[in-house]
């Protein structure tokens, strides 16, 4: 069993998710899990469903439902962890779970995990009698920064990436950041290439403090991956508040998401993690924006290098032109037939563009796909 430190309460800081009646609190700091006032006070719910996996549950379950409390009627769902299972047959066994446990509309899903749980957590609690509570308990770098915010729901299907889902916000996002001691190094770099998308996308002055700081996030130095995290979580704040459903700015949020989630599909869900191909997905839309001459070469270079610093893939599998292309038709920012790049202005500030060289694409596409 893993002892979860407490927290000092001025160790734990909040940055609040604004949607007027569903607005939330993200919740991050050290120890969270092992503070069960704090944890109390967020989910309300008396009838919880947790969803977790099975790397997950022996790190954290436990910790989870001592933080929960007693007086509560507590299931567990563990599913087996991994990209591949991120499906409607999982869901599936979710659903099972809320059924056999009589829960009601007035419970709560509670998803502890990285990514593809609170995906499926948050979908199946946005389908379950038409909509219930859940709340999210990410555990990977990834999840903290991204995935946990913001209300996506997905499950992928064998044709494409997040295809099937819906938004639902959770009630809250609790988010410990020593969960954090338990990530292979490689999730955890993963994690770093959201990080990165954010300095890319909203802010060059975090993009600037990303790259001074690079050494002290590879060794997980704790001041350095709290201030990470917030700043993280404050653009995606800022960015869903004023579009919640991606209509238009949010779509921003997906840099490097349109050849990242080919790279997967491509692959086989699990070979390429998300963050890994999302990093390779920044480089090619880096490089296409500056193949249009928009984003100076100098600054591609620069992202690149800081990706490279954090271990991060910079190069795509040659999967081919032709079987990318497809693969990116699929994307759900694809209006009218006519494909939709996220692509850079500058350092700090990206845009999503239809209107662009198609020349330009293939010659991108030829070169880093084959």
């Amino acid at each position: 069993m893993t002892t979860v430190r407490q927290a000092a309460p001025a160790a734990i800081e909040r940055v609040t998710i604004e949607l007027g009646e569903r607005s939330y609190p993200i919740v991050i700091g050290p120890g969270l899990l092992g503070d069960t006032a704090a944890v109390q006070s967020l989910v309300t719910a008396r009838d919880l469903l947790i969803v977790t996996n099975e790397t997950v549950a022996p790190l954290y379950l436990e910790a989870a439902q001592r933080a929960l409390g007693p007086g509560r009627r507590t299931s567990t769902v563990v599913l087996p962890d991994g990209e591949t299972y991120k499906t409607l047959e999982s869901v599936s066994r979710i659903f099972d779970a809320l059924v056999d446990a009589r829960l009601n509309r007035d419970a709560a899903v509670v998803a502890l995990g990285g990514g593809v749980i609170g995906d499926m957590a948050g979908f199946a609690a946005a389908c379950y009698q038409r909509g219930i509570d859940y709340v999210q308990m990410p555990t990977t770098l990834l999840a903290q920064v991204d995935s946990s915010v913001g209300g996506k729901t997905a499950v992928n299907h064998p044709q494409g990436k997040n295809l099937i889902g819906a938004f639902h916000q959770p009630r809250c996002v609790i988010a410990d950041t020593r969960t954090l001691d338990t990530l292979p190094v490689r999730e955890y770099r993963a994690g770093l290439a959201e990080v990165v998308k954010y300095g890319l996308i909203y802010d060059a002055a975090f993009f600037e403090w990303l790259d001074a700081h690079a050494e002290a996030l590879v060794q997980r130095e704790d001041a350095a991956v709290m201030r990470a995290i917030r700043r993280s979580c404050e653009i995606k704040a800022q960015i869903v508040a004023e579009d919640e459903r991606e209509h238009g700015l949010r779509a921003i949020l997906n840099l490097g998401h349109t050849f990242g989630h080919a790279i997967e599909t491509a692959t086989g869900y699990g070979e390429w993690l998300h963050g890994e191909a999302v990093a390779a997905g920044m480089v090619l839309a880096a490089d296409l924006s500056t193949r249009l001459g928009w984003l100076p070469a100098a600054d591609r270079d620069r992202a690149v290098r800081l990706l490279e610093r954090f271990g991060l893939p910079v190069a795509a599998p040659r999967i081919g032109a032709t079987q990318a292309r497809e693969l990116m038709g699929m994307d759900k920012k694809v209006l009218g037939g006519r494909l939709r790049l996220v692509l850079l202005r500058s350092l700090g500030a990206a845009e999503v563009v239809a209107d662009y060289d198609a020349d330009a694409l293939r010659e991108v596409l030829e070169a880093h796909f084959g």
